[in-house]
């Protein structure tokens, strides 16, 4: 699935929009005007949803993540309106479990909204998901503050406003199956010497396990524990009902992620905790920056595996990465992450730490049929 394909037509969505399938080019150079009308519109409509700016990528450090793999077949395309481009949309098709799973997306500018745009669009991107044998897709919302009423998870943690992305979804036959919260952390005179102590408090509680860090690319010796930790991120999180499938994960799929996240232009430290007298990595925190140093950091995966739960591993590598963190990355003032509502013990940890809530999204499923 990531050879070479025949090239998307483009398809008319209405009488005056288009959808126009994205070619990847070499390099993201000035003569790639497509990724740079994509790159512009999807960070237009992702501050438009979420208020922020903070996951906005410039056409160069884009490039890498769209690129289909070993692990993703991924499509993206641009919805044109007249000759502007006004809205993105994406297939992402999961290799991972029985390969009928994919990510879906279609973020239009509010000003192109209320055409029938997306309606079109979305109907395509099933369509193609069909043939390729997708049976339940998966979407990410985010959401403004908003005096529409609120519609509940089903897992009973956690709302979003029933506002138009909500609308939208719902008359799409999707289902709201989960709640994010969006935490950040901002860095205070008195941070370093708050995180210190919970650290060291953390470390006594943790006894028999010790910290080991690293940026990537993962060092050979921690491949195979990184690769483990890994897969049962996706097994050992909350997931709701969205039926997400098992990743497996060995060394060449983490050498493909670390290449990955490098070649888009990001330095990325992990934190993990290892078992001393087995020497097993049983827990780890990622940080991650993307462009000049005075960027928002992101905390991407944290994940204590179940059977080492109860020593306070979670907030060891959080605290622990931060700390180090922070002596490298010092003009960098706060860290953003994203944790499931009903997430209770991860949420405590980032609350006792100091992280603060600054939005909420939705996690929503498609079965098709």
């Amino acid at each position: 699935m990531t050879g070479a394909r025949i090239q998307d037509p483009i398809i008319a969505l209405t009488a005056d929009a288009t959808l126009h399938p994205l070619v990847l080019p070499a390099r993201a150079d000035a003569g790639a005007a497509e990724i740079h009308s994509y790159a512009d519109v999807r960070n237009r409509c992702l501050a438009e949803a979420s208020g922020r700016d903070d996951d906005a990528c410039t056409a160069e450090e884009l490039l890498p993540l769209l690129a289909s793999d070993g692990y993703t077949d991924r499509r993206q395309w641009r919805i044109v309106l007249g000759t502007r481009t006004v809205g993105v949309a994406v297939l992402n098709v999961r290799h991972d479990g029985d390969g009928t799973t994919a990510t879906s997306a279609i973020s239009i500018l509010s000003e192109a909204q209320g055409r029938g745009i997306a309606t079109a669009a979305a109907a395509h991107l099933e369509q193609l998901a069909r043939v390729a044998r997708v049976h339940t897709l998966q979407g990410w919302t985010a959401h403004l503050r908003s005096e529409d009423p609120r519609l509940a998870a089903p897992t009973g943690f956690g709302s979003v406003p029933h506002d138009h992305t909500a609308r939208f979804l719902l008359r799409q036959g999707w289902t709201l199956e989960q709640v994010d919260r969006v935490s950040e952390y901002r860095w205070g005179p008195d941070a370093p010497k708050e995180l210190r102590q919970r650290r060291e408090s953390s470390q006594a509680a943790a006894q028999g396990y010790g910290v080991v860090q690293w940026l990537l690319p993962t060092p050979e010796e921690h491949l195979s524990g990184y690769a483990c930790m890994k897969s049962r991120m996706s097994t050992d999180v909350p997931d709701a009902d969205l039926g997400s499938p098992e990743e497996e994960w060995d060394a060449a799929r983490v050498r493909d992620h670390d290449a990955r996240w490098l070649a888009m232009g990001h330095t990325v430290q992990v934190t993990a905790a290892q078992h001393i007298a087995t020497g097993e990595l049983c827990a780890f925190n990622e940080l991650t920056l993307q462009g000049p140093e005075e960027s928002i950091t992101h905390q991407n995966d944290t994940l204590v595996l179940a059977e080492h739960r109860g020593h306070r591993l979670g907030m060891l590598v959080k605290t622990a990465g931060l700390l180090t963190w922070r002596e490298r990355h010092p003009r960098s003032a706060a860290v953003i992450t994203y944790n499931a509502e009903e997430n209770r013990p991860m949420l405590s940890i980032n609350e006792e730490i100091g992280f603060a809530p600054i939005g909420y999204g939705g996690s929503w499923k498609k079965v098709l049929v």
